[in-house]
């Protein structure tokens, strides 16, 4: 029979294997969960670029309201121009242009308009999605929108949509997160995944690619 002293070594040695395991598998199992989250916060934000993108080809500005973008999203039509014939290259050659081949009926444009939401997203989406951060209790996204003059004196109209680590990241290890907000904070990097800026003109670049 084991003694006591034999008994508590025994349990001593399990919980220190137990422990050295869990300490390779806690961040090991963190990373997993973060790259899950992060992949669905990116999609949700490529989906805002891209409605900011078809907002501001209408109305030359980026809104900084979901529920302008929302109801753009809903109501708003985008022009689908459809070109048949094209121009050979012999008819390059003699200086054949696109507005002379037109006029001459060599080539044709058809400009239909089609839904923003069916354009962008497709018919089944669900468009009040987009301002919700996946993997949160309905937590929104931030987002805002401003024009900036470049050295040149050009007005050009920006925007930003963001979400802090500590947001999507809510429920996985504490220390993990902490860990994750550090190494963003040491390297000047936003703590979190954003598309856009308030600060320069990126054509609205993720901090991601």
């Amino acid at each position: 029979m084991k003694t006591a002293i034999q008994i508590i070594l025994t349990v001593a040695i399990l919980a220190l294997g137990y422990l050295c395991v869990e300490s390779i598998q806690k961040p090991v199992r963190f990373k997993q969960a973060h790259n899950e989250r992060k992949e669905k916060v990116i999609e949700r934000l490529e989906g805002i670029r891209e409605a900011q993108r078809a907002y501001k080809s209408i109305h030359q500005e980026f809104t900084g309201s979901f529920d302008t973008l929302i109801n753009f999203i809903k109501n708003d039509s985008l022009s689908l121009v459809r070109m048949e014939g094209r121009l050979t290259d012999s008819m390059l050659e003699e200086g054949m242009t696109e507005l002379k081949a037109l006029k001459l009926g060599i080539i044709q444009r058809d400009t239909t308009l089609v839904s923003v939401k069916d354009s962008l997203f497709g018919k089944n989406y669900i468009v009040d999605s987009l301002r919700y951060v996946p993997f949160t209790n309905n937590e929104q996204f931030e987002m805002d929108a401003t024009t900036i003059e470049t050295a040149s004196g050009v007005e050009v109209p920006i925007f930003e949509a963001k979400v802090h680590n500590n947001v999507y990241l809510k429920g996985l290890d504490k220390q993990q997160i902490i860990n994750l907000n550090d190494e963003d904070l040491a390297y000047e990097r936003y703590p979190g995944l954003k598309v856009g800026s308030l600060t320069e003109a990126n054509n609205s670049a993720g901090n991601w690619e």
